[in-house]
């Protein structure tokens, strides 16, 4: 947060400090810390971690503070068109990469002041349906080809990047759909949450006009959209080339912790509040941060570095090939012997009926 806003001041090399604190400084120190393996006895009380909570909760007030400063900053007239451009892409790793993790753990607590909160922060990225589609979607459909946002094994991240955006959106707008319907109600109805990501939005788009006019509001939509580019770099990193097996049944198998790449790089992990710890998350999604377990190569796949160094690799698709691809394979050899033909998992139709011939 304080390079983002230096950056917003001073401008000219201080805009390249954000990214070579995220890109560079963060993987060195996970080579120097090493890994963190320890974890907390699940058993521990939710009411003893006040301090982990706080760190979550105060990022709702610190990211709005945030785009509000950098906005008016950078439309105060010291900065070219390219400096705002710069802090804009800054400001959307910021709240990406941070905003977005810290999101994602209050969407999946029961308190509802928490999930609202959660969905506050995904809408200042322009991605407030991330909400519905996450925890709906995604945790029940995981490693199938009914999941926009688990990357395919030979699939590039900016082809995965193009399916997961409309993909999740789609997905999202079905999920709450069918949510009412149940209901007996329509999908117009007030209580589908898209209203609130509507309103929130265009409440934001309006404050951004007001800072700075339409060059404001352009500079929001920067760093809407490199908030969500980061955040589907991890989603493309979680699960590549992981794929659940079609069950006799045609059902596919329960979500698994070899499901998941995980990292135990002890920075990255202060970070990212055990994002890493991925396979864990899955296993119990209520489960806050610093209770997330680590899990051994014994029983999920390892990354060979922490998640910030991978997100960076992934958007070279040819490197990206060369170091996951034999990894996955690996994966395949260890946890699924007796799958030979995998085309069709890579391809996302395993599970489609094959059609009659003519």
């Amino acid at each position: 947060m304080p390079l983002v806003a230096l950056a917003a001041v001073k401008g000219g090399w201080w805009i390249a400090a954000p990214f070579l604190w995220g890109w560079y400084i963060v993987p060195i120190l996970d080579k120097i810390l090493s890994l963190d393996t320890s974890s907390l006895d699940p058993a521990t009380r939710d009411s003893t971690l006040f301090w982990h909570k706080a760190i979550t909760r105060a990022w709702v007030p610190t990211q709005t503070v945030l785009i509000l400063f950098t906005l008016w900053a950078s439309t105060a007239g010291h900065l070219s068109t390219g400096e705002a451009i710069g802090v804009a892409v800054a400001l959307g790793v910021a709240t990406g990469g941070v905003g977005i993790v810290f999101a994602h753990e209050m969407v999946h607590q029961k308190s509802r002041w928490e999930r609202l909160a959660g969905e506050f922060l995904l809408v200042s990225t322009a991605y407030g349906h991330f909400a519905t589609e996450h925890v709906y979607g995604h945790h029940l459909h995981v490693g199938t080809p009914k999941d926009p946002v688990s990357a395919r094994k030979g699939e590039n991240f900016y082809a995965f990047f193009v399916r997961a955006v409309v993909g999740s959106f789609v997905s999202a707008w079905r999920i709450d759909r069918e949510r009412l319907a149940r209901r007996g109600r329509p999908v117009w109805h007030r209580t589908n949450p898209f209203w609130r990501y509507a309103i929130g939005l265009a409440l934001w788009l309006i404050v951004a006009w007001a800072i700075g006019g339409w060059w404001a509001v352009a500079l929001f939509a920067i760093q809407a959209f490199q908030a969500v580019f980061s955040l589907e770099a991890v989603n493309y990193v979680e699960h590549y080339g992981l794929q659940r097996r079609l069950l006799p049944n045609g059902k596919f198998e329960r979500v698994q912790p070899h499901h998941s790449w995980n990292a135990a790089h002890r920075v990255s992990n202060w970070l990212l509040i055990n994002l890493q710890r991925h396979s864990d998350h899955h296993h119990r999604p209520d489960r806050r941060f610093p209770m997330l377990q680590h899990h051994s190569w014994a029983t999920a796949p390892q990354l060979p570095m922490s998640y910030a160094f991978m997100i960076a690799l992934a958007t070279n698709p040819p490197v990206w090939f060369w170091v996951m691809n034999k990894r996955v394979d690996r994966w395949r050899a260890k946890f699924y012997p007796g799958v030979e033909d995998w085309d069709d998992y890579d391809r996302g139709t395993i599970g489609q009926a094959t059609p009659e011939p003519a």
